[in-house]
Parts: C-alpha cells; sequence; structure tokens
C-alpha cells in the first residue's frame, strides 16, 4: 500500500511545483566588506558581486529566493600581520577573497509585493585568492564560508533593488586554530527578473 502512495505523492508535489509562480533574474552590485581578526585592520573595503536568481512564490506572503554569485571579498591588513603570521605575507596589504555564494533567501512581503524582508544562510566556495598578499592562498584561508544574511528588497515592476548585512559564522582562517578570522559586510545590488 505504501508503495502505491509514492507515485500519487510524487505527481502532486511535480504539480504543486509547476503551479507555483517563479521567476529569474540576473543581478549585479557592490560589497563593503572586512574581515574581524588578529592584525586585519578595521576598515571596510570595496568589492562586488554578480550573478543570477530564481523567485519561487511559496504563499501569498512567502517568496523563496535561491541564488547564484560571484562574490568579491576586500580587506586589509595591519603592519602587525608580517609579524604574527611569518611567511604568509610579502608585503602588500590588500586581501581580495572571490567566491562562488549560494544564497538561500526567504522574502516576506510587508507592502504588497513592493517591500520585502529577506533573512537566510549563504555558502560561499573559495575559489581564488589574491596572490599579491599572500605567497600561498590557499594555506591562509579556508576554502568554504558560511554566513547569515539580513535584509531588505524593493520590487518596482520587474526590477528588483536590494540591500543585505551579511555575517560570516564560521572561521575562515587556515593557519591556525587559535586565530578565528570572520568575515562581515554589505551588499547593494540591482536586478531585473526576465
Amino acid at each position: 500500500m505504501k508503495t502505491r502512495l509514492l507515485p500519487l505523492f510524487a505527481a502532486l508535489l511535480i504539480s504543486q511545483v509547476m503551479m507555483a509562480q517563479f521567476h529569474i533574474g540576473a543581478k549585479a552590485g557592490a560589497n563593503i566588506t572586512k574581515v574581524d581578526g588578529k592584525s586585519f585592520k578595521d576598515e571596510f573595503r570595496y568589492g562586488y558581486h554578480l550573478g543570477g536568481f530564481m523567485e519561487i512564490r511559496l504563499s501569498n506572503k512567502l517568496v523563496l529566493q535561491p541564488e547564484v554569485l560571484w562574490n568579491q571579498y576586500a580587506t586589509t591588513v595591519d603592519s602587525s600581520f608580517s609579524n604574527v603570521y611569518h611567511n604568509v605575507f610579502d608585503g602588500n596589504s590588500h586581501i581580495k577573497l572571490n567566491y562562488i555564494s549560494v544564497p538561500i533567501v526567504l522574502n516576506y512581503k510587508l507592502i504588497g509585493s513592493f517591500l520585502s524582508l529577506q533573512a537566510g544562510p549563504q555558502f560561499g566556495i573559495l575559489v581564488d585568492q589574491s596572490r599579491t598578499v599572500l605567497q600561498n592562498g590557499a594555506d591562509a584561508f579556508k576554502k568554504g564560508d558560511f554566513s547569515m544574511l539580513a535584509g531588505v528588497q524593493l520590487k518596482i515592476l520587474n526590477v528588483r533593488v536590494n540591500g543585505r548585512y551579511a555575517v560570516g559564522l564560521n572561521n575562515i582562517s587556515d593557519i591556525t586554530n587559535d586565530t578565528k578570522w570572520k568575515s562581515q559586510g554589505f551588499q547593494l545590488s540591482a536586478g531585473i527578473a526576465l
């Protein structure tokens, strides 16, 4: 009996997904980020992000928005970095980290479909690191980053404008276990739904 219900359940699930309203789109914007940790300057630096998103309507108030982004984070080390981390500093104080990020945010509509609150996790995979700062960046930064996002989105016809705050939850330092490096910053972007 249970095996007969499985195809019925699968058909019901597929029909719900096909009836759900969804959009795809492209977006780009600015990252204003820093890395908190020993020997990093307490200042924000500019990077960028670009990629695509999908909006899947779950109800009148809730929309699931998965994205795939190329995210560039930037930070600056201070002069004590070379004293703390021997053999990884080459004299340049600017670091740029490039991630493929997958945010999965839930939009809660506040005012019709014009204004929404956003929250959700973001998973990042380090794909490139600045070789001008670190002789071997792969040995200094972990290959993954896990963050939480919160923000707002404005929807005007097919245009999406959003601002988010991202805070890193895991240690991205791969040098020592006693030092913790965490990313944080703001994302400002504009996109268009197709």
